[in-house]
């Protein structure tokens, strides 16, 4: 297929490179040309704008960070819209919000292309491995169509639902994952406040009813008490502040969620933005009103 791809951080460089060792023609652009200069090394065609991605592919596939990059990034100067062809098709692989999820693809319907919200889950590692979970929301119909593409990525795929639903996905995803890390970190704390060893502690729990990949992984950072980021805590704080506000406007009540919500800003207040989210940790040992001296 000839495919676009756009946003190269460390889960969208890797995506990337699947597809082109797959075989696909990938055009490629970026507000840094040198942050795709190691794909155009590896055969992808370096385009001069967004547009000129669009004008060169049947699908475009992002990956950046919010809401309103992606809506920059098609309707901006140059953007994508302004070269795709009538029945191209926009996946979009960033959490954003649901509700700009649909105002995206309602804004494409005019230019008869199609839009799909893609998020993944996986981190770094998932998507080095092309194991990525990935949830999108968007016409059935378009499957066929995606399917070369998600089965080069992912091991899971699911279409949750219409354009959107994606998103929704993401967002329960990462209200789990984030509240299983502070669960995680609060247990660390109790068991050193008690005076009882974490490891031993981890150890019991890992093959009991608590036991899970968090506890594992994010577990084991705190015992490590390395808090280089897998993914870095402020995509976290990022994520929760588009599930929060979408909770808000519809209405939904998520108690657990907002406690969390607090403990990741205590943690952007202190400075760990860029530190793994298991440094939610030192957040409870430091206690939420102080900031770290680096």
């Amino acid at each position: 297929m000839k495919l676009g791809f756009i946003g190269f951080g460390a889960m969208g460089r890797p995506m990337a490179e699947h597809l082109l060792r797959a075989g696909h023609v990938l055009s490629v652009w970026s507000r840094r040309p040198e942050s795709a200069a190691a794909l155009v090394a590896q055969g992808a065609l370096w385009r001069a704008s967004p547009a000129e991605v669009a004008r060169h592919a049947e699908m475009v596939c992002s990956n950046v960070t919010g809401s309103a990059d992606v809506e920059g990034l098609a309707f901006g100067p140059r953007g994508l819209a302004e070269g795709f062809a009538p029945g191209s098709l926009h996946v979009d692989f960033s959490t954003i919000a649901p509700s700009a999820a649909r105002r995206i693809a309602a804004r494409y319907g005019a230019h008869a292309v199609e839009f799909v919200d893609a998020p993944v889950s996986g981190g770094g590692d998932g998507a080095r491995n092309a194991t990525l979970a990935i949830m999108w929301g968007g016409k059935s119909a378009l499957a066929k169509r995606l399917g070369p593409v998600f089965d080069v990525l992912g091991k899971t795929v699911v279409c949750v639902g219409e354009t959107g639903a994606g998103q929704v996905a993401k967002a329960c995803n990462q209200m789990v994952l984030v509240a299983a890390v502070e669960a995680a970190a609060e247990a660390a704390r109790l068991a050193a406040a008690s005076g009882v060893d974490f490891a031993k502690v981890r150890d019991a729990m890992l093959d009991g009813s608590a036991g899970s990949r968090v506890l594992d992984l994010f577990g084991g950072r705190m015992l490590a008490r390395d808090f280089l980021p897998g993914v870095e805590a402020r995509l976290h704080h990022k994520d929760y502040a588009l599930l929060m506000d979408e909770a808000t406007r519809i209405g939904a009540a998520l108690p657990v969620s907002a406690t969390v919500w607090q403990q990741l800003n205590a943690l952007m207040g202190q400075g760990r933005g860029k530190d793994d989210t298991s440094s939610l940790l030192p957040v409870l040992e430091t206690g939420t009103g102080q900031h770290r001296v680096r």
